[in-house]
């Protein structure tokens, strides 16, 4: 006679070993799910692999402008502070028949041009940085210039309002939007025409701002891809750089201060976090605020102030298309495998980021 509780044992062992393949079982087959779930979804969305870099930029700017000589000559300044301080001997202006969809139009035509296959039909998304739209700025900018362009009804388009930092980040949020929903071609533009609020007798802005655009291709299979990027804002600087019933104001003394304490720390930084030296970097494509900016910049910065491009002579500070003009003239044709860009501004806003060649 077996005795009472003999079989406990047993009987536990075999639930224990029962209950553990069945969890194992469990686990297998929701690994399993999660596995073909995976698979599945990845075959419905191949475009998660998809990287999204800078195919091609081109640009417009006017052939009128205003002879900054002149305008030395007004405000009692000579060669050696408009060339020294300003940079620029000539600044671009639009006609007063053209608003700021138009220089979009002409850049983004400039960019179809010397891009034979890239089609109309084939934008997916367009983005306007600018924060001196068409009128009052209603509607957005980036619609006016979908009509006008005669881009597909089926187009993301929208505006993006920030000024000298904008172009940094602006190919962030295009990439980011165009890898997050599968889309395979956007346009950034840039254009900000301040003389549209400078003040011709203020000797402050008046000789330091030009009119221009650009529209940069954003796609897969580009020969420069984004790297780390870093941004910043201060908005107790605000009325630093603003906009008051229609004219520009600018305390230049101010701003040039926040450039020369931010910018170089703050690219220093970058590199650090990206695991990059100075010797990494080919050339230094920063906002073209004026020469006594970049100047000062690229001393502050310690290290090959060589590679600081300065190339402001015929455009002025053309805001947010001053990057994209570094980059198209002296860039993308060239063999640097690695540069980094820089934008500052009003807001304050700041934006540094890496670019280099796959």
């Amino acid at each position: 006679m077996t005795a009472p509780g003999s079989c406990k044992g047993p009987v536990i062992a075999f639930y224990s070993l029962s209950l553990s393949l069945r969890v194992d079982g469990i686990k297998s087959l929701f690994a399993g799910t999660v596995a073909i779930r995976e698979r599945c979804y990845a075959a419905a969305h191949d475009w998660e692999a998809i990287m999204i870099g800078i195919k091609s930029i081109a640009s417009y700017v006017p052939l009128a402008g205003v002879d900054n000589y002149a305008q030395g000559a007004k405000f009692d300044k000579n060669e050696d502070f408009i060339l020294g301080k300003i940079g620029s001997a000539f600044l671009p202006r639009k006609g007063a028949d053209q608003e700021t969809s138009d220089l979009c139009v002409e850049a983004v035509n400039a960019l179809f041009a010397n891009n034979p296959d890239l089609k109309r039909e084939s934008i997916d998304v367009l983005i306007v940085v600018t924060q001196n739209g068409d009128d009052e700025g209603l509607p957005h900018t980036a619609a006016i210039v979908q009509d006008k362009l005669g881009l597909p009804t089926t187009v993301a388009a929208f505006d993006l309002s920030l000024g000298c930092s904008g172009y940094v980040y602006g190919i962030y949020a295009i990439k980011g939007f165009m890898e997050a929903t599968g889309l395979k071609n956007g346009l950034l533009v840039t254009a900000d025409p301040y003389s549209k609020i400078v003040d011709p007798d203020d000797r402050n802005t008046t000789m330091l701002f030009g009119d221009a655009a650009t529209a940069t291709w954003m796609g897969e299979d580009a020969p420069w891809q984004l790297g780390k990027a870093k941004f910043g804002t201060d908005g107790s600087g605000a009325p630093h750089l603003k906009v008051t019933d229609g004219v520009f104001f600018m305390n230049g003394r101010q701003v040039f201060n926040f450039a020369l304490v931010k910018v170089p720390a703050h690219l220093h930084e970058l590199l650090d976090e990206s695991g990059l030296t100075g010797s990494d970097i080919d050339a230094y494509c920063i906002h073209q605020g004026s020469a006594a900016i970049v100047d000062a910049v690229a001393r502050r910065f310690e290290g090959e102030p060589e590679k600081f491009i300065k190339d402001m002579l015929e455009t002025g500070n053309t805001v947010s298309s001053s990057i994209p003009l570094l980059l198209e003239k002296h860039v993308l044709g060239s063999s640097w495998k690695r540069v980094a860009i820089s934008g500052f501004g009003v807001g304050l806003s700041w934006g540094s980021a890496i670019l280099h060649r796959p």
